[in-house]
C-alpha cells in the first residue's frame, strides 16, 4: 500500500509538471515557451507553438474545430524578422497553398494546388499584399492554361489562354486592368478565328472574322475617345 501511494504521488507530480510546462509567461507578463490553446468548451486544439518573450518563434500549427490532429495551417515564424512562411491544408491534410507573409501581408511567390491533388494549379507573385508579376495557371495534367502579368494588383499587357493540349486559343491586351488593345481568338488547331481591338473594355474599330483561315466578315464598332 505504501508503494501504491508513492507511485500515485509521482504520477500526479509528473502530470502537474507537464501542465505547467505550457502557457507560461516571462517576468514582463509576455507569453514565453510552449503554448497551446483549445476552442472554448472543447478539447480540440486551436493552435500550438512557441513564444519567445511575446514573439512567435518557429512552427505554429492551427486547427479547425473539426480537424482533429490534422492542422489546417502551419506558420513558420522567423526569429529575427517579421517574415512568416505559411502553408494551408485541407482537413484531409493535403497541401492547398503556400507562400510568405511580411507584416501580415503577402509577398513573393505563392503556390496553389488542385483539389484532391498534389498538382500545381497556379503560381503568382505579391508585393505588399497585391499581385505583382507573372501569374501562371495550369491544368491538372501540368499543361499551362493561362499566362498574364499583373502590376500593383491589376492586369497589364498581354494575357494568353491555352487549350489542354497546349494550343493558344485566346489572346488579350490589358491596360490598368481593362481590355485595351489587340484581341485574338483561335480554334483548337491554332487557326485565327477573330481579331479586333478593345478600348477601355469596349470593342473598338474594325473586327475581322475568319473561317478556315479566310476572312468572311467584318464588323465596325464606334471608335471611342480616350
Amino acid at each position: 500500500m505504501k508503494y501504491y501511494f508513492i507511485f500515485s504521488f509521482l504520477l500526479m507530480t509528473s502530470a502537474t509538471s507537464i501542465a505547467q510546462s505550457y502557457n507560461l509567461y516571462d517576468a514582463d507578463g509576455k507569453r514565453h515557451g510552449k503554448w497551446q490553446k483549445a476552442y472554448e468548451n472543447s478539447k480540440q486544439l486551436r493552435y500550438e507553438g512557441n513564444f519567445e518573450h511575446g514573439k512567435e518563434i518557429g512552427e505554429f500549427k492551427f486547427y479547425k474545430p473539426s480537424s482533429g490532429n490534422t492542422p489546417t495551417a502551419i506558420k513558420v515564424f522567423s526569429k529575427k524578422t517579421d517574415t512568416v512562411h505559411i502553408s494551408y491544408f485541407s482537413q484531409k491534410g493535403r497541401l492547398m497553398s503556400k507562400g510568405t507573409l511580411l507584416n501580415k501581408k503577402r509577398v513573393g511567390r505563392w503556390e496553389y494546388y488542385h483539389n484532391n491533388s498534389d498538382k500545381l494549379m497556379m503560381t503568382e507573385f505579391y508585393k505588399n499584399d497585391k499581385v505583382d508579376g507573372e501569374q501562371l495557371t495550369y491544368f491538372p495534367n501540368g499543361q499551362l492554361t493561362e499566362r498574364v502579368t499583373y502590376v500593383n494588383g491589376k492586369r497589364e499587357g498581354r494575357r494568353f489562354i491555352y487549350s489542354e493540349q497546349g494550343a493558344l486559343i485566346k489572346e488579350f491586351t490589358y491596360e490598368n486592368d481593362q481590355l485595351h488593345g489587340l484581341t485574338k481568338y483561335y480554334d483548337p488547331e491554332g487557326i485565327l478565328l477573330i481579331e479586333g481591338s478593345y478600348k477601355y473594355d469596349r470593342k473598338d474599330g474594325i473586327w475581322n472574322y475568319y473561317k478556315d483561315g479566310k476572312l468572311t466578315e467584318q464588323k465596325t464598332f464606334p471608335l471611342r475617345a480616350k
